[in-house]
């Protein structure tokens, strides 16, 4: 499945790439965005791609479409939070318009075999970074070496919150990060059910979720599930710290005159950005760009419905 890159002509007309100019795509993914600024900014404009995925950067690197931009095209494997240090590392300067979709691609949800989907039966793993663990493991088993690998900042799973978190905690998580109405009878029903066995996959986690909703709750338009796996892969990579630490560093990556713009799926999410420009306006560093928050029309939630819930936010660094 090829991932959709939502508000496609609102991010051109905010950032506005114009030819030989720099750009960051902090989340690069599919690389969707990345390839309408790439058409932009040619010929000589350079785009710093970041993405936590490693696959995700090896199946980019593997597109056809990507082929003739190779030459004005940095990938790099990495959690967008440390923009600041890949700037410096990769001596990228002169940056016109740095870009982050906080969104799940469809290939994550989809190909990763991760647990992000609760159409499928997985692990209930939930992270971002999962390949290079993946690889370590492969390194390990064709050497037959007890190595001492790195590990990433942070190895937390969906499932090690699930059967080691307390009920508060899970009440907490599903409550602030998913806006679950339903948060605590699910987290008492998960404490039930671990008594009796671990739960480690998806399918496991949905019937729980059921268990513990009305039946109503089972036949809207939004899935059951939903809002308690939006939870925990919020949980599980930390995302609200990241994005924080992202936006702070981001207006310094910036050149004067350059643009930042922002999608947002979650309302804690816009909230920070929304949060965020305003003290920074407030300070003189920035101009908003987007007076009220930028929504997919009715046309493009039509041609892609997980588009329904973002919300784009720009700015302009003075």
């Amino acid at each position: 499945m090829n991932h959709i890159p939502v508000l496609q002509k609102e991010v051109v007309q905010y950032l506005d790439p114009k030819p030989d100019e720099n750009f960051i795509d902090a989340t690069i993914g599919g690389g969707g965005h990345a390839l309408i600024i790439l058409e932009k900014n040619a010929p000589q404009g350079k785009l710093l791609g970041i993405d936590l995925d490693k696959k995700a950067i090896d199946d980019l690197e593997a597109k056809p479409e990507i082929s003739p931009f190779k030459k004005r095209l940095i990938l790099v494997c990495d959690n967008f939070s440390n923009l600041g240090e890949i700037v410096k590392e990769n001596n990228f300067i002169n940056v016109k318009g740095i870009l982050a979709d906080l969104g799940l691609s469809s290939m994550e949800l989809e190909e990763r075999g991760r647990g992000f989907s609760f159409l499928r039966d997985e692990p209930l793993i939930m992270r971002y970074a999962q390949d290079k663990l993946e690889s370590k493991n492969e390194e390990v088993k064709s050497t037959g070496k007890n190595l001492k690998l790195s590990e990433p900042e942070n190895n937390l799973t969906a499932a090690e919150i699930l059967n080691s978190w307390s009920e508060e905690e899970l009440n907490k998580i599903f409550w602030d990060y998913g806006g679950e109405r339903f948060s605590r009878q699910i987290a008492r029903k998960i404490i039930e059910e671990r008594k009796i066995k671990p739960i480690i996959t998806t399918f496991q986690l949905v019937e729980i979720i059921k268990k513990a909703t009305p039946a109503w709750y089972h036949h809207r338009r939004i899935h059951p599930a939903t809002k308690t796996f939006q939870a925990l892969r919020i949980a599980v990579n930390d995302e609200l710290n990241n994005l924080n630490k992202f936006l702070s560093v981001a207006i310094d990556a910036l050149d004067s005159g350059g643009r930042l713009a922002i999608i947002s799926f979650h309302s804690l999410e816009d909230r920070i950005v929304k949060n965020f420009f305003k003290e920074k306006k407030q300070e003189g560093g920035i101009t908003i760009l987007t007076k009220k928050v930028v929504t997919p029309s009715q046309e493009e939630i039509l041609n892609n419905p997980r588009s329904r819930s973002a919300k784009l936010r720009a700015a302009i660094k003075n």
